[in-house]
């Protein structure tokens, strides 16, 4: 029997909870017949009998990550019995045990009974090579969005249960694209800050409550030799983060006033007899709200009405000239907000169109200029009222503010539910 064969004689059955979004794509396979370390895992492998097959089961996603690799050991006795079966589970291995020492199994022939009323039958009676009479699929049941393995769902508490439901609901997509994983950690695939944010936006999409009732997985998936996998895991991640980009709806870009918005204009110091800033503050939550838009991977355009060199002095003086993807300015459109040159340059400068305003927002604190002119393209906008110099009082609809915030601190945790809301509103029924 070849090897391909004996991993296919031994395969694992995994039972999927009833809601699961996830299935597992393939299982890499390696036979060993002596003591050896996991080429996949962080563990030592023992055969317990003849040898042993491990099963590195890939999944694209868990509910907390792009990236899962799960593990089953399907140790084999000299007659082709399986006698021991681990299982990996958040971290660690366990035995998979119903009671006998062994799970249960998916095909119709006996496991050995290990227990002492009825000890195993010799080899003799059973063969002394597989046959079909012995039991060789054992079923591994897989928790829901994490698929951490379980023998028996029984074994799992009304703890571990409401644990459960909680990380498959709102706290999904915390890790982004795993990346601590031996490919990772190797370079073989690697993820920038929208890479993450997409991949959150994803899994919260995909935010499910366990049913907590299972059912096989039907048809076994692709079997191969684990180098072949590992080899093909890193091609699927490129392909799972350019597909978030194309197809998940996401903000293109935000776009970003500066006086009173950034900077507060009560602070300005221009050179005598010009109109050109010198230096001023940043009100506060300022820098902090660009430092958590672009971990997060925002694309950032800033539009403002102004000399450039006036923003150039004040936000390379703060170091934030450069977190800036584009900086759309009055000075150089020939134009100020409202008017729609301003937005259509920054819409051009983050390679969108007036297609895309449903995907971009315009925070700043002027109602007739920021907001007027961001209602106009269907650009949301969001009215920041930290400063009293302009009004705050809408002179006509055309002024009203999708949203109003009140300190740029506010600002970062509305554009996460936004671009959350997004997923609802615009993501296909079905991929």
């Amino acid at each position: 029997m070849t090897e391909q064969a004996l991993a296919e004689r031994y395969a694992p059955q995994l039972m999927l909870d009833l809601a699961e979004p996830y299935r597992p794509h393939a299982y890499g396979w390696t036979i060993f017949r002596a003591p050896a370390k996991s080429p996949s895992s962080k563990f030592d492998v023992e055969p317990a009998g003849a040898f042993t097959i491990e099963y590195a089961i890939y999944y694209d996603w868990d509910i907390g990550h792009l990236y899962d690799l799960e593990h089953v050991w399907v140790h084999v006795g000299e007659d082709g019995s399986v006698i021991k079966v681990e299982a990996s589970s958040h971290g660690g291995r366990k035995l998979m045990d119903v009671g006998n020492g062994l799970p249960e199994f998916a095909d119709g022939g006996d496991a050995p009974d290990t227990s002492p009323a009825q000890p195993p039958r010799p080899s003799g009676e059973r063969g002394s090579s597989p046959n079909a009479a012995l039991s060789t699929h054992p079923i591994i049941y897989a928790e829901a969005g994490k698929h951490a393995h379980w023998a028996s769902p029984d074994h799992m508490s009304p703890a571990d249960q409401q644990k459960l439901a909680l990380v498959c609901s709102r706290l999904t997509g915390l890790d982004g694209v795993l990346l601590s994983t031996p490919l990772g950690d190797a370079g073989a695939y690697g993820a920038t800050a929208e890479d993450h944010r997409l991949s959150r936006l994803r899994m919260r999409a995909d935010a499910f409550i366990p049913s907590f009732a299972y059912a096989p997985l039907e048809n076994l998936p692709l079997l191969r030799p684990w180098p072949e996998l590992e080899a093909e895991i890193p091609r699927r991640i490129a392909a799972e983060l350019a597909a978030l980009r194309q197809s998940e709806p996401h903000f293109g870009a935000i776009f970003i006033d500066c006086g009173d918005t950034l900077i507060d204009e009560r602070t300005e110091e221009k050179l005598d007899g010009s109109e050109v800033v010198i230096r001023a503050e940043l009100i506060p939550g300022a820098r902090q709200m660009l430092d958590d838009l672009k971990a997060r991977g925002h694309k950032l355009i800033l539009v403002a009405d102004g000399p450039r060199q006036t923003f150039r002095n004040m936000l390379v003086h703060h170091g934030l000239w450069d977190h800036f993807d584009a900086h759309i300015i009055s000075e150089d459109i020939g134009v100020h907000k409202p008017d729609a040159q301003m937005f259509d340059a920054a819409l051009a400068a983050a390679g969108l169109t007036r297609n895309d305003t449903w995907r971009t927002v315009m925070i700043g604190n002027n109602l007739s200029r920021d907001v007027n002119g961001a209602n106009a393209l269907g650009i949301t906008s969001v009215f920041l009222s930290w400063s009293s110099l302009r009004t705050h009082v809408p002179a006509d609809p055309s002024e009203m503010p999708d949203y109003h915030i009140k300190s740029p601190s506010e600002f970062v945790g509305l554009v996460d539910h936004l671009e959350t809301a997004l997923q609802w509103r615009f993501r296909p029924a079905q991929r």
